[in-house]
């Protein structure tokens, strides 16, 4: 790594202010500091200094983020064998390597588009203003396909990928400056725009044109959402518990978004970020609190099968735990004050649940309530300061 190291040293000359090479600077730079620590050091004054900058912080997400890649990776390919056989009891953990490649088959592309269209963009910022790579599409790139069903078509994500970085990113200034989640924004672009392509029966499956007749793939939350009839509401309950069990959604062996079925992989991913320090332990511990207080409210309200869903069940079923440890953390657009965090995660897990049931239309809320509570966190924030304040100029006044 020195020898590399040092090659790269040797170059920097080239790309400098008067070089043969300035004006690709920014590219040369961004390069050069995701693979080796930056060469500035501090001249004056007094500073703290460590071997994480901005990419390393990015990185510890990538590596919390992958448990829910390789899982998301087999269970694509799972749910396309059973689109193609039509047959829902396929054995989970059997052909493990032809589900893998399969699974491989999807999800790979899917992810060369995002990071291919997203840094493209981020490149010809760069070099218009002057500034390297901005750091935080290192991991909105890898979010992006993780949050999409399995057949969306690729020009479609490169298309949300182009909006969510020009319009929710770029547009307020690049990294650090936007207010809504960038992988949120562009789902929600393909959500609204390609409604078609994002809900219904076989989205969630690859390979949807061998699917046999009759089947229907529709996701967990999707399928409760066609059982609301009057009548029997226990019953459907019943039925729905036993064909998704708890263990079941869990693990993630259910149909869904390509990063989003497994509880257990996310939670592994939030481990690793509240280790490392990445992640606030509060903003995903009050969200997993608020979804589950909204869960037993509703439960005792009663109504129809959403209603008399377990709150359990609904903290394991779609991208809740999904959005708690990945969305709702983005340093950027979370609340940043320590009972900012709590008050935030809180509302946005009992926003989220409160949304998927009482709009069956919409059985996913996590994403609407994250990006409102996005909005909100400034507001969130102000009226804890204000109320820090408020407490410290009675203490002076007693004083």
């Amino acid at each position: 790594m020195k020898f590399l190291e040092k090659i790269v040293h040797n170059m920097e000359p080239k790309f400098a202010k008067g070089g043969k090479l300035e004006k690709w600077h920014p590219v040369f730079e961004s390069f050069a500091t995701l693979a080796f620590t930056p060469a500035l050091t501090t001249k004056k004054g007094a500073h703290i200094r460590d071997g994480v900058d901005l990419k390393r912080t990015m990185m510890t997400v990538i590596i919390a983020l992958l448990p829910a890649l390789l899982f998301g990776i087999y269970n694509t390919g799972h749910w396309e064998m059973v689109a193609a056989t039509g047959n829902r009891d396929l054995v989970f953990w059997a052909d493990q390597g032809a589900k893998i490649i399969a699974g491989l088959k999807v999800v790979l592309p899917l992810v060369i588009v995002s990071y291919g269209v997203g840094l493209t963009i981020e490149f010809i910022f760069g070099l218009i203003n002057g500034h390297s790579l901005h750091e935080g599409f290192l991991v909105s790139g890898l979010l992006i396909p993780l949050i999409m069903p399995a057949d969306v078509p690729l020009w479609m994500v490169g298309v949300a990928t182009a909006f969510a970085v020009v319009i929710g990113k770029e547009i307020f200034g690049g990294t650090g400056m936007n207010i809504l989640n960038v992988a949120l924004t562009a789902r929600a672009f393909l959500f609204f725009a390609y409604p078609t392509s994002m809900s219904g029966d076989f989205v969630w499956m690859a390979g949807k044109e061998t699917t046999v007749d009759g089947f229907t793939g529709s996701t967990a939350l999707g399928e409760l959402a066609t059982s609301l009839t009057p009548e029997p509401i226990h019953a459907s309950v019943d039925s729905f518990t036993a064909k998704y069990s708890v263990m079941d959604s869990f693990i993630g062996n259910i149909p869904g978004s390509i990063g989003e079925t497994s509880t257990l992989m996310c939670l592994i991913g939030a481990a690793i970020l509240i280790l490392t320090r990445v992640g606030s332990w509060r903003i995903i511990t009050s969200f997993f609190a608020g979804g589950f207080v909204m869960g037993l409210l509703l439960n005792a309200m009663g109504g129809n099968a959403y209603f008399d869903l377990p709150a359990v069940n609904q903290l394991l079923l779609g991208g809740f735990a999904f959005g708690a440890v990945f969305m709702a953390t983005d340093p950027v657009t979370a609340a940043q004050t320590s009972t900012g965090k709590i008050v935030y995660g809180f509302l946005g897990g009992l926003l989220a649940i409160l949304i998927r049931v009482l709009n069956p239309a919409f059985p996913e809320g996590v994403m609407m309530a994250i990006l409102f509570m996005n909005v909100m966190a400034p507001i969130i924030d102000h009226y804890v300061v204000q109320a820090n304040i408020k407490r410290r100029l009675k203490r002076v006044k007693t004083a």
